[in-house]
């Protein structure tokens, strides 16, 4: 036996006197996994790294591609413009006068006249009222064109 109490002769170890280590289990995988998740919705990363790249292309391939799967219904409204001989001038006010010739125009009363007016000027400027309507006649007295003013609502 030495001097320390240590008998190399002895097999037997008693338990109270081992060194006993705990070794720390594996974390599970499963929480690597959430935390580049979270990492991701959080925007924690910094530009020119991987991860941000990633981000950045899934961002544009969201934009550029979800229209061919999602229907946003935003398709625009279908006008039937009638191929009729209109030029928009401005009135100098900042407002717009239409001169529409008269074989585009069909009708015989006044409120026909204007509601086939207005079918001409609507694809043009979209929604407006008519405010005048000046009939502009030749020197027989047959009606040219008209000239429309017409206001936005």
């Amino acid at each position: 036996m030495k001097a320390d109490g240590f008998n190399p002769e002895q097999t037997e170890v008693n338990p109270a006197q081992a060194n006993v280590t705990v070794v720390a289990a594996p974390k599970a995988a499963g929480i690597g996994i959430w935390r580049t998740v979270r990492d991701y919705i959080l925007w924690s990363h910094e530009r020119g790294t991987i991860q941000y790249d990633v981000m950045v292309t899934l961002i544009l391939l969201f934009v550029f591609l979800s229209p061919y799967w999602i229907n946003f219904k935003d398709k625009p409204v279908e006008h039937n413009p009638r191929h009729a001989g209109a030029v928009v001038l401005p009135d100098g006010q900042g407002g717009l006068i239409y001169e529409i010739e008269a074989s585009a125009v069909s009708g015989k009363d006044d409120g026909a006249v204007r509601s086939a007016l207005l079918q001409i000027i609507e694809p043009i400027s979209g929604e407006v009222s008519i405010t005048k309507v000046e009939v502009v006649r030749d020197g027989k007295g047959r009606v040219q064109r008209y000239r429309v003013w017409a206001a936005k609502e």
